[in-house]
């Protein structure tokens, strides 16, 4: 599966989606080069809470999140909900396992639009990810999709918290550029982005680090309390995920 680029907002008017992301697709069927930073001294924080998601200033769509230890590991749940610009809204939810390192185990994830429902199962196997996918109770089919290193970020459409955990496997002890190998199972696309530490904000009398998330084509900003993701800018598309 291609795509040319990674649209948020606009994709929700065409497709009843909000997709922050659409990385450059690299070939399935041979290991491709994607690194992760090395340094494992990084830990996932246990946030709970709700994002709103506003395009032009109108709410598009909204996110209920739980990231919590679970066996040695964490694991992330979230339900969100996609207003559609006609037609029914789009539910969706998502179960992600990681090791305590960062590294993703199994993600599961369901869509529903009307009668309309697709859903799949990952597990991850030291940098393989083998996607089991079922589409209107159809027959499911297989793919797979090869990283050579076990820590893989997670970008799934309209799952904004997957972002804070991406906050904390960033290695701010080092900052400066990082990449990260990417999947985002409901495209079924890999590839990779870069993050990098910006100068602390402050706004209203409270100082926001950032973080600037880049694709090959776009660019978002992350603004943290501490491991608390509290909102994301995406400037070209005057789009901001807010956390209430």
């Amino acid at each position: 599966m291609t795509r040319s680029s990674w649209i948020l907002a606009t994709g929700l008017l065409l497709c009843s989606t909000l997709s922050i992301f659409s990385p450059k697709p690299v070939p399935s069927k041979q290991p491709h080069l994607l690194l992760a930073p090395s340094d494992s001294s990084h830990s996932i924080a246990a946030q709970k809470g709700k994002f709103r998601d506003t395009v032009n200033g109108k709410e598009v769509g909204s996110e209920d999140f739980d990231i919590s230890s679970s066996g040695g590991g964490w694991l992330a749940h979230a339900s969100a909900t996609v207003h559609a610009a006609q037609g029914p809204e789009t539910h969706i939810t998502s179960d992600l396992q990681l090791r305590n390192d960062g590294a993703p185990i199994h993600y599961e994830w369901t869509t529903v639009t009307g009668s309309k429902r697709a859903g799949a199962a990952i597990d991850f196997d030291n940098g393989t990810a083998t996607i089991h996918v079922q589409v209107n109770g159809g027959k499911p089919f297989t793919q797979q999709f090869f990283f050579n290193a076990p820590v893989i970020a997670i970008l799934d459409d309209n799952l904004y918290h997957q972002y804070a955990i991406l906050a904390d496997l960033y290695d701010w002890s080092k900052k400066g550029v990082q990449t990260f190998p990417v999947l985002i199972p409901q495209e079924m696309t890999p590839g990779t982005v870069t993050v990098e530490a910006l100068d602390p904000e402050n706004d209203n009398g409270k100082t926001f680090d950032r973080l600037r998330i880049r694709s090959q084509d776009l660019e978002i900003i992350l603004y943290l309390d501490g491991n608390r993701l509290d909102r994301i800018s995406v400037p070209s598309v005057n789009a901001e995920i807010v956390r209430e």
